[in-house]
């Protein structure tokens, strides 16, 4: 992972050489100032996105381990959604069988 090189202190304490056809100090002024803000909140951002991951973290930590009783549930689920993608085979199947040609062959799951 890339680590960061800049802090906003770097970014606002920056100077810049000058020269006759230079940039506008003005202009780069202003400009670094909306990169400073911007700078700042992907840091608060970050900040928060990582204590939500560490909070999270903790609360699935404490969880206790799923029940066999949603053990089952999640099986019986995962069961009946292979029985419907069973049935919808055996459909398109049929499909073809009774109307021939005219179901296009792409069709297939």
């Amino acid at each position: 992972m890339a680590s960061i090189i800049f802090s906003a202190k770097d970014i606002f304490e920056q100077e810049f050489g000058r020269e006759v056809r230079g940039y506008s100090k003005v202009e780069v002024d202003e400009f670094l100032d909306d990169v400073i803000k911007d700078y700042e909140t992907y840091a608060a951002l970050v900040k928060s996105l990582r204590q939500e991951i560490a909070d999270l973290k903790e609360e699935l930590a404490r969880k206790p381990k799923s029940s066999p009783v949603q053990a089952e549930s999640i099986e019986a689920a995962t069961t009946s959604s292979m029985t419907n993608f069973d049935i919808l085979k055996r459909l398109n199947r049929l499909e073809k069988e009774v109307f021939g040609k005219q179901i296009v062959d792409n069709s297939d799951f």
